[in-house]
Order: structure tokens, then C-alpha cells, then sequence
């Protein structure tokens, strides 16, 4: 009697606990049947228990997510996993979506069929807060690549012209009769415009680079090496393959990930030999900038603002990718990996 009244209460407390959670949750079959729900889940959804367990998994699944969410629920069902956790949409019964982190795990119990449990949580407040985040960085980029392609025209258009006039102003001049010295000083003055000249050519460039919109992301970064390699004194490999067509947003973020990379490499590394690799699939591109320096520490790194590496990961997050830095005393790789999808996955990937 009093193991049977143990057992009650312990029934009781678990259905308690079941009805009066504040995550949702389900009972599945491995079919992804809906057998038994929750309050929180039913007022999160919007449907009664009843209708829920008439119901799968996929019907209330957002159809961009569902494909991620039933790959993973396969691994399950097959043994291969025991549980997985994503974030995904639902759509509500009145047509509106909400975001859940969801928790699957499936309960194996010998000869009876096996349960899937799942736990979902409401994260749409956060998810919103993120993405208006997200907007706002957008924004800032834009805003500051606005700028930076003024500022490229009137150097390229206005002082660089100026110093042109100048220095053929001053080759006129060396052609009057005048003495030696002031000749020598002459020869000087031109030998400096010219160098102003270029430099000048080159930071508007870096700046605003046409060849990224004219000629793709391969012959830009290409030319940026070059170029690189030439003002700084130092070599870098280049190399790149399997790229088509890459939208103009991933290739505009690639190649700022590329410059803020060399400029660091070349300023904390102590080496002057960079690889740089640019590799296209038919999913994603890939750039990794690597050298053999002396490495760094990328938490202290991130924390800082010496580095720039948050402003690399907000600008591949933006377009739905992932940086990765891997440093240690013998060198440092940064990797940035950006999907080939459409702006509104890219932006739904990055939060």
C-alpha cells in the first residue's frame, strides 16, 4: 500500500510538473506524431492539445526550417544521436510566427515503442532584439562604406590630380636654367610628389576598390596583394579556385575581412610572408589568411580593440557566416566561410 501511494504521488507530481511548466513541451512517436502536449505549448502554438496530437511536427514547422529540423529528427529515430537542439519558426494557428529554441531527446525503453520527447522555449523576444541588432550593424556598415567611397573619389579625383599638376608643375620648372643645387632639390621634390601621388592612388583604392564591382572579388584581392606586397615590402601567396559568380554584398565583406586580416598579420605577427587562399563550392566561398608569426591570444584579442576581429565577425555574420581564428606560437589562421544563399537566409542565419 504504501509503495502504491509513493507511486500516485509520484504520478501526480510529474503530470503537475508536466501541465505547469513554463517551457513547452510534446510527447512524440518517431513519426514526429504529436502524442500528448503541455499548457505552455498549446497557448504558445495557439492550438488545444486535442488539435496538436491530430497534427505532425511539420505542419507548424516554418517550411524554410523544416528540412533542418527533420534531418537531425532522422539521426535520432536511426541511433545515430541521442538528442539535438536548434533554433527554428513556428507558425502560430493564426498565421504568425514566433521564434523556439528547441530540445529534442528520444527515450529508448527495451521492447515498447520509443517516445520523443521535445522542450521548446519561446525566444522571440530575443531573436527580434537580435535582428534589430543586426539591422542597426547593417546600417553602421553601410553608413561607414558610404563614406569611405567619398572619401576614395575626392582623394582620387581632387588631391591626386592636384599632386599630378604639381609634379609636372615642377618638371616645367626643371627645365628653366637654374643652378645645380636647386636643380638637385628640384629632382627631389618631383621624385617625392610622385611617391605622394601613388600612395595617395593606393589608399583610395583600399578604400573604395572599382575593381570589386568591374572585375569580381578574385581580380580585387588579387590586386590588392599586389599592391600590399609592393607599399609594405613583404610577399604573400595568392591563390584561388572554384569561384563563379559571388553576390556583391559576400565579396564587398570577404575582401574587408582580407584587408583588416594582412594589415594585422603585418602588425603582430613579426613575419613578412602571408598566405592568402580564396576557395569557392558550389554552397559557399572561403577565405584564410595564414602566417607563421608569433601568434596571439584571440579571447584577449576579441576583447580588445587593436585587432579588429569583432568587426570581421560582424560583417561575415551579417551575411550568414563564421569567422574562425586558430593562433598559436607558431602562426596564425583566420577563416571566414560564407554560405551562397539568398540575402534573407543570410540575414535569418546571422540572427
Amino acid at each position: 500500500m504504501l509503495f502504491e501511494g509513493l507511486q500516485e504521488k509520484s504520478e501526480k507530481l510529474l503530470h503537475c510538473l508536466f501541465e505547469e511548466a513554463s517551457l513547452g513541451i510534446a510527447v512524440e512517436d518517431t513519426e514526429g506524431k504529436l502524442l500528448l502536449t503541455n499548457r505552455a505549448l498549446c497557448s504558445m502554438l495557439g492550438y488545444s492539445n486535442e488539435e496538436l496530437c491530430r497534427m505532425s511536427c511539420s505542419e507548424f514547422t516554418h517550411p524554410e526550417d523544416s528540412e533542418d529540423d527533420w534531418a537531425l529528427f532522422q539521426k535520432l529515430r536511426a541511433g545515430t544521436i541521442d538528442r539535438y537542439s536548434l533554433e527554428k519558426r513556428y507558425v502560430k494557428r493564426d498565421g504568425t510566427q514566433i521564434w523556439g529554441r528547441l530540445n529534442v531527446s528520444i527515450l529508448r525503453s527495451g521492447e515498447e515503442p520509443s517516445l520523443v520527447i521535445a522542450f521548446v522555449e519561446d525566444i522571440t523576444e530575443r531573436k527580434q532584439t537580435e535582428e534589430a541588432l543586426s539591422r542597426m550593424t547593417h546600417r553602421s556598415f553601410d553608413a561607414q562604406e558610404q563614406e569611405r567611397s567619398r572619401i576614395a573619389r575626392e582623394l582620387h579625383d581632387d588631391f591626386n590630380q592636384r599632386l599630378a599638376m604639381l609634379a609636372i608643375g615642377i618638371e616645367q620648372f626643371r627645365r628653366e636654367s637654374l643652378p645645380d643645387g636647386v636643380l638637385s632639390r628640384l629632382d627631389e621634390l618631383h621624385k617625392y610628389a610622385l611617391e605622394l601621388s601613388d600612395d595617395v592612388q593606393a589608399l583610395a583604392h583600399e578604400l573604395h576598390s572599382p575593381k570589386l564591382n568591374y572585375l569580381g572579388i578574385v581580380s580585387a584581392m588579387s590586386s590588392f596583394c599586389r599592391a600590399f606586397s609592393e607599399r609594405q615590402n613583404v610577399k604573400i601567396d595568392f591563390s584561388a579556385e572554384g569561384l563563379t559568380t559571388v553576390p556583391s554584398e559576400i565579396s564587398l565583406c570577404l575582401f574587408r575581412v582580407l584587408q583588416e586580416a594582412l594589415h594585422n598579420a603585418l602588425k603582430h605577427s613579426g613575419v613578412r610572408h602571408f598566405t592568402v587562399e580564396l576557395r569557392g563550392a558550389p554552397d559557399a566561398v572561403q577565405l584564410t589568411v595564414r602566417d607563421s608569426g608569433v601568434g596571439f591570444d584571440p579571447d584577449a584579442a576579441a576583447k580588445s580593440s587593436g585587432l579588429g576581429l569583432t568587426s570581421m565577425k560582424e560583417r561575415v555574420k551579417l551575411v550568414g557566416g563564421i569567422v574562425t581564428v586558430n593562433s598559436r606560437h607558431d602562426g596564425t589562421t583566420i577563416q571566414a566561410r560564407v554560405p551562397l544563399r539568398s540575402g534573407t537566409d543570410a540575414m535569418r542565419a546571422s540572427g
